[in-house]
């Protein structure tokens, strides 16, 4: 068993911005190590059958090394932050529980946070949720929302973009279900405390120019694979796909596609399509750098040329307690 100085066993997350090799380099420390499951932290491999497009680890890695919150709902089901981090905290209690080492992967930051940072998430209430749905799309109703929340909650207001519809929503749900601020909840995100259990952070550094070849190399990759057909199967299929699942960055743009033609879109469409989710992917993986650079706890390990040429940094590191 590898524990600190004072007895607690120490874990590790590995960030960084999509397509940096994270998944990879954790794959290669646990098989290096013995001791090590590999928790998820992304919020589309949870969902069973959209292997493709989630760039889920293979049959043969799950195989080979122990993988928790991967393939834990059908596609049909809405997932959030919330249920993250529940899966997330019982499968490192259970791995720590047995004497063994956490490594967790992934994802947005807020998903990261949620799950290493002292969270508190207040309940759901899903018939509240529909009625806001329902006036946000009235005309004027996505203003009008906002204003509420400005009027109940000023500091949580700020946070959250007046034309981010989910977020309006949910954080007047949360103060209509609660009679609390929605700011209140949990220390927020700009707030990078001790973390619930002992853990290191390491994020993964690569030239913004190598970035980008990588997210075009996998987006081609997933075509080549059969990424069109498992989205247009899996919207589909008799129960389709829940509204979260909908919002995975690649699903969407080929499901737009497969819209606007009303059947399989011949191949310019698909490459329009696949295109934009290479856009997209790339503003995305921007979005995770500016939100992993504020967190001072992270260790930066950058790469010029290829993520796997960390590995033994990355072990040595961990070691050092």
């Amino acid at each position: 068993m590898h524990t600190r100085s004072d007895g607690l066993i120490l874990h590790l997350a590995i960030v960084g911005p999509t397509a940096s090799g994270k998944s990879d380099l954790a794959f290669a420390i646990a098989q290096a190590l013995g001791d090590v499951e590999i928790v998820s932290l992304d919020s589309m491999q949870v969902y069973r059958g959209m292997d493709i497009g989630t760039a889920k680890p293979s049959a043969h890695e799950l195989a080979a090394v122990p993988h928790h919150v991967i393939d834990v709902v059908e596609p049909c089901e809405e997932w959030s932050v919330v249920r993250t981090q529940a899966a997330a905290r019982a499968a490192v209690a259970d791995i720590e529980g047995r004497g063994r080492r956490a490594l967790l992967v992934g994802g947005t930051g807020l998903y990261v946070q949620a799950v290493v940072d002292a969270f508190e998430f207040p309940g759901e209430d899903l018939s509240l949720r529909a009625e806001l749905e329902a006036s946000t799309a009235e005309p004027g109703g996505v203003s009008a929302a906002y204003a509420e929340l400005v009027a109940a909650d000023p500091i949580g207001s700020a946070r959250i973009d007046p034309h981010n519809v989910r977020r309006i929503v949910r954080a007047l749900e949360v103060i209509r279900l609660t009679g609390r601020p929605f700011s209140s909840f949990g220390p927020g995100v700009d707030a990078f405390g001790p973390t619930v259990f002992p853990v290191r952070i390491f994020g993964i550094w690569l030239p913004r120019s190598l970035l980008a070849e990588r997210i075009e190399a996998r987006v081609a990759f997933m075509r080549e694979r059969g990424f069109v057909e498992e989205a247009v199967r899996l919207a589909g299929a008799p129960m389709g796909l829940s509204r979260t699942a909908r919002q995975a960055i690649g699903y969407r743009e080929v499901l737009e596609a497969v819209a606007a033609s009303g059947d399989l879109p011949d191949s310019t469409r698909i490459t329009e399509a696949l295109s934009l989710t290479v856009r997209r992917t790339r503003a995305f993986a921007r979005r995770q750098r500016m939100w992993f650079r504020r967190d001072s706890r992270i260790t930066w390990f950058g790469s010029g040329n290829n993520p796997q040429e960390l590995l033994a940094t990355l072990l040595s590191g961990w070691s050092t307690t």
